[in-house]
């Protein structure tokens, strides 16, 4: 094993022991006010971009730009060409801030917030940052690795991206196959179950490829469960209906952690343990997230948050 690989493994370890993990969100998110829970915030290594944050938007957002932020420092720890494995990993900050240049469904522009930087880490967004049309964005995806989204609509742009997001992973990064197919199994039922919308072609073929054929040409959500290979059904496994698809989110969430803790525990010094870290730290800023909102409502939803933790 290089030394870079030993450097990187032993810099993502070091990180993951600094995050607060289920029992510090658990804290914040029992903060009777959004005050606490951001001096809470503040005495971990969320403080970084938390310090000037005011309100409920700004402190989530500012979780994710530092969970970023490390995951750049350990791209940097990692051997040459060692951070290509990241970048599929980290491409939902990409599909962030394409989607916040976006019109919104009423034609509206909101006024954008800073982008994610993501430095080594992008796949194609300084191309993208350039487009100032979802036209121009199709194009942009259509000529990056990203691929034809299969349409130019705000809605055909983020889902193509998304869909695009769990096959380059599958592919990329063998150890996070198993999520990327979860991913490919919540977004199709979503957008086919809950918001009857069929998947633009590019999206409905990584689907296929990830969920099979038979399971992407479902026509209901019984029978999309039941056509699921196995290595991705259990992320819906006991969920009978599209409405509860929530609590397959958190399956998936608590399954991500679950792997990547044990991938850190049994991996040595290369990929596996890094990839394990950035599936613990994913996991700890959506939790932090998620505790945040329940602190900024008066620790009201609780139980929801114990259910998703």
């Amino acid at each position: 094993m290089s030394a870079g690989w030993v450097a990187g493994a032993v810099r993502a370890k070091a990180l993951v022991g600094r995050y607060p993990g289920a029992g510090g969100a658990r804290e914040i998110a029992g903060c009777g006010t959004f005050d606490d829970a951001l001096r809470c915030l503040a005495a971990t290594p969320y403080s970084r971009y938390a310090r000037t944050a005011v309100g409920l938007p700004e402190a989530q957002r500012a979780v994710t730009a530092t969970l970023l932020w490390h995951l750049r420092v350990l791209a940097g720890w990692l051997p040459r060409g060692g951070a290509r494995l990241l970048v599929p990993l980290v491409a939902g900050f990409e599909i962030a801030n394409v989607a916040s240049r976006l019109p919104a469904p009423d034609g509206r522009r909101a006024e954008a917030p800073e982008p994610y930087r993501l430095g080594a880490l992008e796949t194609a967004w300084r191309t993208l940052e350039r487009a100032g049309t979802p036209a121009e964005v199709r194009a942009a995806l259509i000529a990056s690795p990203w691929g034809d989204p299969g349409g130019d609509t705000p809605w055909a742009l983020i889902t193509g991206m998304r869909m695009a997001a769990a096959r380059r992973t599958a592919v990329a990064v063998p150890p996070a196959r198993r999520w990327a197919q979860g991913r490919a199994v919540l977004l199709t039922a979503r957008e086919l179950f809950v918001y009857q919308r069929s998947l633009p072609g590019p999206a409905r073929r990584d689907a296929a490829r990830l969920l099979g054929a038979r399971a992407s040409a479902a026509t209901s959500y019984q029978e999309f469960r039941e056509r699921l290979p196995a290595a991705a059904g259990w992320v819906l496994a006991d969920i009978e209906e599209a409405g509860a698809l929530w609590k397959a989110e958190a399956r998936w969430w608590r399954t991500v952690q679950a792997d990547g803790a044990t991938m850190l525990r049994e991996g040595r010094y290369g990929p596996r343990v890094v990839v394990g870290a950035v599936a613990v730290l994913s996991v700890d800023a959506w939790r932090v997230r998620a505790a945040l909102e329940s602190a900024a409502r008066g620790g009201r939803s609780g139980e929801v948050f114990d259910v998703l933790v």
